[in-house]
Order: structure tokens, then C-alpha cells, then sequence
């Protein structure tokens, strides 16, 4: 049986989530400690409530929730494969919405940011290219390279195993991940490959992150 490129992108994902109200669980759960954890990491980047982020793959503003109150109003912007579920968080998670301009959220499950500013000084795409194949991750790379020229720092979480063609690796934190379906592996030198040739240059950051994945910073390449 065919396994779905991602579970995000099955037909009737998210409007049956939606109608459960399940918009925290589908994110990947452990709410709180993840959207922490996405804080500290852009903090640490140096991302200073006057500078402007850019949520890809924000899902119900895990992150959106912490970053909206400290960031300036309006200079927080998300991107998403569901329209809907970034306007849920919202409306319910966020204790000011009038700090997130609705037109800030943008349904974007092809990485091309349409409407998205050219201005961004932090992006952040967490356990977003987990979900998706190689390929995908390459094709979102090359294009978010000329979108996003001012940008300081690219920062994505990917699983890593030394052979990825080995098959079925069990991560440090004890989630299973694969070679050909969700959630995917890649070679570091694979992901390194795929920032390199897009025009960014990339380090595997040394930091415990939930279920074993790796943060990847990157920079434009000069």
C-alpha cells in the first residue's frame, strides 16, 4: 500500500481535525515545551522584538503564540498548507489577536510565499521537512532563496541517520523515522548538499530537540 507523501496533505486532514478541535494535537503535540523551545532557539539566533519572523509551516501558532506578544505588532508572519487552522490558533490562542493581522497568515503548502514581505530577518521552519521527502525539502530551499534575501538566519529541523538507506532508524528520542515515507531521514551530507546547491550555507546546530530532530541553521551564501 502507497504511503501519503505526508499525512498533513491527506484529503479532509485538517477539516476533520478542525472539527474535533484538535488544532494543538495534530501540530505534533508537547505544545508548551515545543513552543518554547522555538523561542529560545530564535532568541539564541538574536531575534529582537523589533525584527520581523517568518512561521513556516505554523500550523496553530504553537510558536505564534509565544512569538506575537513578544515581537513588535505585525511582525509576525506565518505561512501554512491550511488557511484555517492558523486562523483557530488565532482566534483562541493568541490573548491579543489584534497584534497578528489576519492577513499575515498565508495558505502556502508549496513553499512559495506568496504576499510574504522580502524584509524577514528570522525564518523558522520546525518539523515541517520531517514530514516531506528530500525533494521537497530541496524544491523549498531553492525557492525561498530569492524571497527571503534579507534574511539573517534560516532555521529547519530535519531526522538525520547515518545510512539512510538502511531503511527504519530509531531517533534519541525514540520516534521511528524512514527512508521513503513519514517522518523521513536524510544524510547530513544529503541536507548539506541541498542548502549548498540552492545557495545557502548551513550548520547542524549541537541541541537536544524533541524526538531527535536536528536544527540546521542556514545563511544566504555570499
Amino acid at each position: 500500500m502507497a504511503h501519503p507523501v505526508s499525512p498533513y496533505l491527506v484529503p479532509g486532514f485538517y477539516d476533520t481535525a478542525l472539527a474535533k478541535g484538535r488544532h494543538r494535537d495534530i501540530v505534533g503535540g508537547r505544545w508548551d515545551e515545543t513552543g518554547r523551545i522555538q523561542m529560545q532557539i530564535l532568541q539564541d539566533a538574536g531575534m529582537l522584538p523589533q525584527h520581523r519572523l517568518l512561521d513556516i509551516g505554523a500550523g496553530s501558532l504553537r510558536l505564534g503564540c509565544k512569538a506575537v506578544p513578544y515581537l513588535e505588532p505585525g511582525h509576525y508572519w506565518a505561512t501554512d498548507a491550511s488557511r484555517a487552522l492558523m486562523l483557530r490558533g488565532r482566534a483562541v490562542e493568541l490573548a491579543e489577536p489584534d497584534r497578528l493581522p489576519e492577513h499575515h497568515l498565508i495558505e502556502d503548502s508549496a513553499f512559495a510565499m506568496p504576499g510574504i514581505p522580502t524584509t524577514m530577518d528570522f525564518a523558522i521552519a520546525f518539523g515541517v521537512f520531517t514530514h516531506l521527502p528530500l525533494t521537497t525539502l530541496q524544491a523549498a530551499l531553492i525557492q525561498m532563496r530569492p524571497r527571503l534575501l534579507q534574511l539573517r538566519r534560516l532555521l529547519f529541523t530535519v531526522f538525520l541517520s547515518p545510512d539512510p538507506a538502511a531503511g527504519s532508524r530509531r531517533q534519541p528520542d525514540g520516534v521511528v523515522t524512514h527512508t521513503d515515507r513519514p517522518p523521513y531521514h536524510f544524510s547530513a551530507a544529503d541536507v548539506v548538499q541541498a542548502c549548498t546547491g540552492s545557495g545557502w550555507c548551513a550548520t547542524a546546530e549541537q541541541i537536544m530537540l524533541p524526538r531527535g530532530q536536528v536544527l540546521i541553521a542556514a545563511t544566504s551564501a555570499p
